[in-house]
């Protein structure tokens, strides 16, 4: 079975498996790179990674228009419930469950998880997916490297999805760090490029993860996708 990323921009994917469509930190309206409005992207599921509005996004939108289950900390949940939004799943740090696509665990994310009004969002997280489709694939969610990275090397990622940006999460050189230890088959970077503060060279990088991992690096503009057979 094939599974397809898609990429919406910023740190925005859809990951499209066994029919259904996983959307994962649903920022469109206000993404500048985004292409697509929060109208017109499907989703059966919902993975929130944290608070912060870059992530969280058109996340209640597109629920309500959608009818998607919404996974995310218990902390999100609770102002999701405010907002109106009542099929949601909670998940914390180290935990997973068994969903229609298959198993969806929340790693640790090092950063912030503030929500858009302010209150508290609980802790950040990233999520590791293990698709029915028989793939694997880690989305970091906003982190800093951290060495608990090293235990995915276990979980033979097929694709790692990386924020390389700096200055709010790791950059490229902490990025490349992150690549050798989870070892993925393939990395698609992301939360980059989409205001000053997180300018990198997206290409450079691509070029060290090839001349210094033994990695695929696949870099995506918004609306393109890649496919695993």
């Amino acid at each position: 079975m094939s599974v397809s990323i898609v990429y919406h921009g910023h740190a925005c994917f859809s990951v499209v498996a066994d029919g259904k469509h996983i959307l994962i930190d649903p920022f469109l309206t206000g993404n500048p790179l985004a292409k697509i409005g929060p109208d017109e992207v499907q989703a059966d599921f919902i993975l929130i990674s944290h608070g912060h509005g870059d992530h969280v996004g058109d996340a209640v939108a597109i629920a309500k228009r959608t009818g998607a289950l919404v996974i995310c900390n218990y902390e999100i949940l609770n102002w999701l419930d405010k907002q109106g939004v009542k099929n949601v799943h909670p998940l914390h740090i180290g935990g997973g469950n068994r969903f229609p696509f298959g198993r969806c665990k929340m790693t640790i994310a090092h950063h912030g998880s503030g929500l858009p009004d302010g209150s508290y969002g609980g802790n950040p997280g990233g999520f590791l997916l293990k698709l029915n489709a028989g793939k694997t694939i880690y989305f970091s969610g906003d982190t800093a490297l951290t060495y608990d990275m090293k235990w995915l090397a276990d979980d033979n990622v097929d694709v790692a999805i990386l924020c390389i940006g700096d200055n709010f999460t790791m950059g490229p050189d902490d990025a490349i760090k992150a690549v050798k230890l989870i070892e993925p088959k393939t990395v698609i970077p992301c939360h980059f490029g989409t205001w000053p503060y997180i300018e990198v060279d997206a290409e450079d990088f691509q070029a060290r993860c090839h001349a210094e991992t033994s990695a695929r690096c696949v870099l995506l503009h918004p609306e393109e996708s890649f496919d695993l057979a």
